[in-house]
């Protein structure tokens, strides 16, 4: 999975060599040409918007070095203040504090993909969730509607999907001797 992610939209539009170990850290930053005084500043700007848990995780994640070449470019090209007003997103960003611990380091580096390749002048949007059409969830519910049509009592079973409804044993289930 981290190969793919690493490969996939981590680094859409950047210089990225083929032999790059992101395991290695410091190899990893200066083959993307993120020097330390560059890498300081962006942790510093970053810490100026994330709580330092989150600083903590983002930073210490295996993509960093991808993302800290992504910010250094925006930085290079539009100065700290363009930076600033990417990762500025991340404050309205919940997706770091929703769902479980164990992905929360994954949440913040799609968040924070999102934001540096969202214009700043963009809407935020909303961390990574999914858009559910209304009709398909109600077809597929095992629920029945809280009040029976008029005149009519509600069912006592749940409802069960047709496709999950059994009407007859098949014809040869079980076993012969």
């Amino acid at each position: 999975m981290d190969a793919k992610r690493s490969w996939g939209p981590l680094t859409e539009g950047l210089n990225v060599p083929r032999d790059l170990d992101l395991g290695d850290r410091a190899k990893a930053l200066e083959q993307l040409g993120v020097n330390w005084l560059g890498h300081a500043a962006i942790v510093g700007l970053v810490k100026d918007v994330l709580p330092e848990t989150q600083v903590g995780l983002l930073v210490g994640s295996r993509q960093w070095p991808l993302l800290a070449h992504r910010m250094d470019r925006i930085r290079d090209e539009g100065g700290p203040a363009l930076l600033g007003a990417h990762l500025a997103r991340l404050q309205a960003d919940t997706s770091g504090k929703d769902g479980p611990t164990s992905t929360t380091a994954g949440r913040l580096v799609d968040a924070t993909l999102r934001s540096l390749t969202t214009p700043p002048s963009a809407p935020a949007a909303p961390a990574s969730r999914v858009r559910v059409s209304p009709a398909a969830a109600r077809s597929r519910s095992t629920t029945t509607p809280a009040a029976a049509a008029p005149g009519q009592q509600a069912p006592t079973e749940a409802a069960i999907p047709a496709h999950r409804q059994q009407a007859a044993p098949a014809k040869g289930a079980g076993r012969r001797r």
